[in-house]
């Protein structure tokens, strides 16, 4: 390993960290308060972080229909210095943070470390809640803390039981019909019902929040911040924008706009035309004739969303151990569209399945590696920088498109594919980012001899990746993403949509710290009247994932912005 390279945390305390909140998190049981209206539940402290999370109880209108009982409430990951104050109220400032889409609270996990961590080293005490959307609530997390891959596959595919509990099943769309109401207009009123419960007065919320997100959940702080919640436009203190004292986008921008978002919403998913107008698609959302959570054939959907939290077990539970994921997954068509839509070098063997994910030997953190990576996952908004393959001959993965012809680079990113060149040959490791360019790094390149990647792009450490995946009591992806909040934010421009823009100027009302991955969905565009902190060699999941100390020996800039813009008073 590169010694040059000063790290606060090591590869074995951040092992040493996951297998304990592994280990403490276990099913998911919330421990009831004295209010009953509130559970706040520890996940598990280290490094100076106290992470608990917290479930306030919310019931949605009646007009919603029938929906299960745990979607009554709201959630999220409370993180805060462990020796700060008890009382959120108390701290110094409280970061409130949307997911992107189809992410959940749980992708917040490092970022939000970080942050508390860095501010706590300079005296200061401040929390970052990371929410998770409604719709979250449908997700059963049982067979993922378990913290067995195996037991995981078998609770999910095979119908065994896990601490006497059985799953249900992947979640039809006849059993959505709630969710066909809940849009971005819900989406808001959730964060705000959250904030007033949390923090009941109005001038700590004023002075001490401040409101952001990731990705989609840029749009919709742009929404909320234009919110108005009592229905009567003349009294403010109800608006957004007076509860936050600013705003925070991560490879984003706080906007009521989806332009800025290019490639975050894949071609191939299920969404209705939108052109069909406002009153229409709502009509076939009511009656499910549409569907009412996004998906896509391969890889964005329920079933194979689980695989990512599923692989992010093994690489926890045997980081170097050869896997056996692939043959132990059942066959089905689904997962096998998926891996050969993951790990095909040509079109030629994406179309014949040959040679097949499990016709290579890899190690856990490998195969966690190469569904997460940029240079090996083709879509862009599901990309962060973990590190390389290792231990054997790579070469070009030209499927979906060839490297160096993306065509919509905004959809795919720019970045080289590569994958083990062929199958039966060495177990193929995994080198972690901060071992990218160290002297016995191979300096792999591709047919055309462009280097796959260099110490300077690669930030996240995959521990920390599988911990945010497979650790944490709120899920890092969401199985089922509301269809009507994207539609509703495509139809901006109809009266029903147009409305919830009640304060146009709570846009600029508060200051804004704009912070983009110099390589994710803004790369290229970036809009330089905002003054955005740019994150050299950083892809879009990376603004939350990345290490804490960066391969240039500096600290980690997106939870140092984060925590600069913490400090600036109002």
């Amino acid at each position: 390993m590169n010694t040059s390279r000063s790290r606060g945390i090591t590869p074995r305390t951040l092992r040493v960290a996951a297998l304990a909140v592994l280990l403490t998190t276990g099913a998911f049981t919330p421990s009831a308060s004295a209010d009953s209206a509130r559970t706040e539940t520890p996940v598990g402290t280290s490094g100076g972080v106290t992470e608990t999370v917290v479930r306030v109880k919310a019931p949605l209108p009646a007009s919603f229909g029938a929906r299960p009982a745990a979607c009554e409430w709201l959630s999220y990951l409370r993180y805060r210095s462990s020796s700060g104050p008890a009382s959120s109220a108390d701290a110094d400032r409280v970061l409130v943070a949307q997911p992107g889409i189809l992410e959940g609270a749980g992708a917040f996990d490092s970022v939000a470390r970080n942050t508390v961590t860095r501010a706590a080293e300079q005296g200061r005490h401040i929390e970052f809640w990371a929410l998770d959307r409604r719709s979250n609530c449908l997700e059963d997390r049982t067979g993922i803390a378990s913290g067995d891959q195996h037991t995981a596959v078998d609770y999910y595919y095979r119908g065994k039981q896990v601490q006497g509990r059985t799953f249900a099943g992947f979640v039809g769309n006849d059993k959505l019909g709630w969710m066909a109401k809940l849009g971005i207009e819900q989406t808001v009123r959730d964060e705000y019902t959250l904030l007033t419960a949390e923090l009941p007065h109005q001038g700590v919320r004023k002075d001490k929040v401040l409101c952001g997100g990731h990705s989609l959940g840029g749009v919709i702080t742009g929404y909320f911040a234009t919110a108005d919640f009592d229905g009567d436009p003349a009294t403010t203190a109800d608006a957004g924008h007076n509860q936050c004292a600013g705003y925070f986008a991560l490879d984003t921008t706080v906007s009521t706009s989806l332009g800025d978002l290019s490639g975050s919403i894949p071609d191939d998913t299920n969404l209705p035309d939108v052109g069909l107008g406002y009153g229409v698609v709502q009509a076939g959302l009511d009656s499910g004739l549409l569907p009412r959570s996004l998906s896509a054939p391969v890889l964005l959907n329920p079933e194979t969303m689980t695989l990512l939290a599923i692989a992010g077990v093994g690489a926890l539970q045997n980081p170097g151990g050869e896997a056996d994921l692939p043959s132990y997954l059942p066959a089905n068509t689904n997962i096998e569209a998926t891996n050969r839509f993951l790990f095909s070098k040509d079109t030629a063997t994406f179309l014949t399945g040959s040679p097949a994910v499990k016709d290579f030997r890899l190690t856990n953190e490998a195969i966690l590696g190469s569904l997460m990576d940029d240079q090996s996952v083709p879509l862009a908004f599901l990309q962060s920088s973990v590190g390389f393959f290792d231990g054997g001959p790579i070469t070009d993965k030209n499927f979906p498109v060839a490297n160096g012809s993306s065509s919509q680079p905004g959809l795919f990113g720019t970045e080289y594919k590569a994958i083990p060149a062929g199958p039966h040959g060495p177990l193929y490791t995994w080198r972690d980012y901060d071992r990218v360019g160290d002297p016995d790094d191979p300096g792999y390149r591709s047919s055309d001899g462009t280097p796959f990647t260099a110490a300077g792009k690669e930030v996240t450490d995959i521990q920390e990746l599988a911990r945010s995946m497979a650790a944490q009591p709120l899920d890092f992806t969401e199985q089922y993403f509301p269809t009507k909040l994207v539609t509703d934010l495509e139809l901006a421009t109809s009266p029903q949509v147009k409305r919830l823009v009640v304060h146009p100027d709570g846009l600029t009302a508060n200051p804004t710290l704009t912070v983009l991955a110099g390589d994710g969905l803004l790369a290229g565009r970036v809009p330089a009247d905002l003054h955005p902190v740019v994150a050299d060699g950083y892809q879009h999941l990376d603004v939350l994932t990345a290490a804490p100390v960066q391969n240039n020996g500096r600290p980690e800039p997106v939870s140092t912005a984060l925590t600069e813009f913490a400090r600036t008073p109002r």
